[in-house]
């Protein structure tokens, strides 16, 4: 494939990543590397976490198991739930995407490569520092979940709780740095041809994925701040005692939970996508609806999150409203159900274990999907929360879904990967062991859950069936635990012994088998050209192309930089996160409240003077970067040193302010005003002086005469963060400041 002919020659590849051992994949920027540290790093995560599920389903093995103890147990139960979620299934995606991405769209590595090793490496200290709760007064223990106020320190005393929240900020750090790489990697970086309608449909979903991790993580992050400032610095946002809201809590946490449900299956839709078409020979039926059917799936997941909290109490309107919406969401997943299986029809079908798992993906994916049906009607939801019934429907989603999609795609590009072909005969002991396992585990799960055998216990009384039932589950679990073993074996003996792979030993049609395997660290030579979406397929059958007639000729009018692009993304997502905060604040402050009133203790008067210098900064700026684009470098220092002074008089403003507030007796722990008013504003500060830290560097790279040269797209970055932090700061003197004035 490398002497493609009539195909575009690359320019000459950077410098190789050519050194060896351990310390060149520590250092490594080379997405593919890191792509596959995500796969061993999640592996090694998915083995612990399976042996924790091991530990649960033999103390449920029997009635009134003592296998375990109640707090034993909760630790165990609460650390499997978030390693699978946090440690396994998301990063594992985002370790696919990372390998696959640059070589699907023709690029030579992602938009930012050091961004990308910095977000593998907060998986793997987030990772080990949710695991160092164990040797710091013991494991977190209220569920993946956390409800509040079992999360609260009055019902969590010990350290486990704090370390589980620290770990889940890291990881939610890495994956929006992750997913703003990802959008800008995608929008700036294709080959030329690549148009958005000829993306592979991986790409297309991990695109959209992306979005959703930016506009859902923030969610997570502002909860889970929230918590932590309850927990350290008595805060009371969620301390029912002290007017905090424990509902709330659930409404932060399923804003994200529910999208983050699509985040762990948007991707895995993807690798489906590609492994059906390729094994039944036949281009992906409807790749319109395909793609179209992803953007609708990422719009609908952000209003279906209080199906999850039927049984709280909002109301009928509230009920009924999520439950239309929940029920629409079923649609566009459907879609995608019949466009696969029309692929299927009329293909030639070669079912290698990559296509036996894809064709077990639909099935168990179906019976997930319906199982959740029965949750959008109301009354059936309240028989059914908080049974097992629910712990089989979720696990039919993930496990039967997600995962089998994973395995497809897995024995999809190993070869690419490693240059080496997986055994099929052992693949296909894999995906047996796994299917019997993985049903004979969660299918009898829906029955106990209809018998009324509630979750999250770690015992049952012996009741009729109960403890058959659970004996079948628990053997389930060692034959899925088996069939792991299986995998690890078949990816040895093929890595030592394995047929070699060839360039493309499936005959694919996308970019990334038109590298060597594995690809070298350029990724590509040269690439074919690009008039379809099965540009491979092209080049095999030029008599006979599958090219769309209204992209005929179309190429990308023009290109984004990737710079900016990454800033405005990064933006959308923290403009989320300060919405979160707004919105606590408003929710705590709409109503009167005992305590301190703001009127009493804020000088809105003296903020407003402070909140001129902050907002006249972005003209300042704005008249820097004019000096800049004229050449004119004086003018541009002195603009841009007068941006800081006033950025830095803003800080100091609001850093007197707080010590008159404290002077005043108003702590963080105060009352509900004080805990949201120092929150909202703090973070604002703490993104101030982010901003200035940027300035700094700026005025350091003019002074060493980086701008000399024409390389501004920093200037441009820092400016719209700035412009970004002077507007959230007009929302939050509105807010909490503007109603004093008048």
């Amino acid at each position: 494939m490398n002497s493609i002919a009539s195909a575009q020659t690359l320019e000459p590849p950077h410098a190789a990543e050519s050194e060896r051992g351990l310390l060149s994949w520590v250092a490594t920027v080379d997405h593919k590397r890191i792509g596959l540290l995500y796969l061993f790093t999640t592996l090694a995560f998915f083995l612990v976490g399976g042996i924790e599920a091991l530990l649960v389903r033999v103390q449920l093995a029997v009635p009134n198991g003592k296998f375990l103890s109640p707090e034993a147990y909760n630790q165990v139960f609460t650390m499997h739930g978030t390693t699978m979620i946090f440690l396994v299934v998301m990063p594992m995606l985002i370790g696919f995407a990372n390998y696959l991405v640059p070589l699907m769209i023709g690029a030579r590595d992602m938009a930012f490569p050091r961004l990308n090793a910095m977000s593998y490496w907060l998986l793997l200290f987030g990772g080990l520092l949710l695991y160092f709760s164990w040797v710091a007064g013991g494991a977190p223990a209220a569920g993946w979940f956390s409800y509040s106020p079992l999360s609260e320190r009055p019902f969590s005393t010990t350290a486990g709780m704090n370390y589980w929240i620290a770990s889940l900020l890291v990881l939610g750090i890495g994956s929006v740095a992750t997913s703003v790489n990802m959008i800008a990697t995608v929008l700036t970086l294709r080959a030329p041809g690549l148009t958005i309608r000829r993306l592979p449909l991986f790409v297309w979903m991990v695109f959209v994925n992306s979005f959703l991790i930016i506009l859902a993580l923030p969610a997570l992050n502002a909860s889970i701040v929230m918590l932590l400032i309850d927990r350290l610095l008595k805060g009371n946002f969620f301390q029912p005692a002290m007017g905090g809201s424990a509902v709330l809590w659930q409404h932060y946490f399923w804003t994200f939970g529910h999208p983050e449900v699509y985040i762990m299956a948007l991707p895995a839709f993807g690798m489906i996508s590609e492994v059906i078409p390729v094994f039944s020979r036949k281009p992906i039926f409807g790749y319109p609806f395909v793609a179209a059917s992803s953007v609708a799936i990422g719009l609908l997941s952000f209003g279906v999150w209080a199906h999850h909290m039927f049984a709280v109490g909002l109301g009928h309107i509230a009920d009924y409203t999520f439950a239309v919406t929940s029920m629409l969401i079923a649609v566009p997943t459907g879609v995608k159900i019949f466009n696969w299986t029309a692929t299927m029809w009329g293909g030639s079908i070669r079912l290698t274990t990559s296509m036996l798992f894809a064709i077990a993906f639909i099935i168990q994916f179906v019976i997930g999907g319906l199982s959740g049906i029965t949750f959008t009607a109301v009354p059936m939801d309240w028989q059914l929360t908080d049974t097992y019934y629910v712990v089989a429907h979720f696990h039919y989603v993930l496990f039967g879904g997600t995962y089998f999609a994973i395995l497809a795609g897995f024995y999809y590009w190993f070869p690419k990967m490693s240059g080496r072909m997986l055994s099929e005969k052992w693949g296909k002991l894999h995906f047996w062991l796994t299917l019997i396992g993985f049903n004979m585990t969660f299918f009898v799960q829906h029955i106990l859950g209809l018998m009324g055998m509630p979750r999250r216990v770690f015992t049952y009384p012996n009741l009729p069936g109960w403890g058959a039932l659970n004996m079948v589950s628990t053997i389930g679990a060692f034959i899925l635990a088996a069939s792991t073993l299986v995998l690890i074996w078949n990816v040895w003996i093929s890595l030592r012994h394995g047929d070699p792979a060839g360039d493309n030993p499936w005959n694919a049609w996308t970019l990334e088998w038109a590298t060597t395997s594995p690809p070298p660290p350029h990724n590509f030579d040269r690439l074919p050209p690009i008039n379809g979406r099965r540009p491979l397929w092209d080049l095999a059958h030029p008599e006979n192309p599958d090219t769309d007639a209204a992209e005929v000729g179309r190429h990308v009018p023009w290109k984004l930089e990737k710079n900016v692009t990454g800033m405005i993304t990064f933006i959308i997502s923290e403009a989320f996160f300060f919405l979160m905060l707004i919105f606590a604040y408003l929710y705590y402050n709409a109503r009167p409240m005992v305590g301190p009133v703001a009127s009493s203790v804020l000088d809105a008067r003296k903020t407003l003077v402070f909140t001129v210098c902050l907002l006249s900064s972005s003209w300042t700026f704005w008249m820097a970067e004019k000096a800049l684009h004229r050449k004119k470098m004086s003018g541009f220092y002195a603009w841009l040193g007068v941006t800081l002074i006033l950025g830095f008089t803003f800080i100091v403003g609001q850093g007197l302010e707080y010590l008159g507030l404290y002077n005043h007796g108003l702590r963080m722990s105060t009352d509900l005003f004080a805990t949201t008013f120092f929150t909202l504003t703090g973070f604002h500060g703490l993104h101030v002086c982010l901003g200035l830290i940027g300035l700094l560097v700026l005025l350091g790279l003019a002074l060493s005469g980086e701008f000399a040269h024409g390389r501004t797209e920093a200037v441009a970055s820092i400016g719209l963060y700035w412009h970004f932090v002077d507007a959230v700061w007009i929302a939050v003197f509105s807010v909490i400041y503007l109603r004093l004035l008048l």
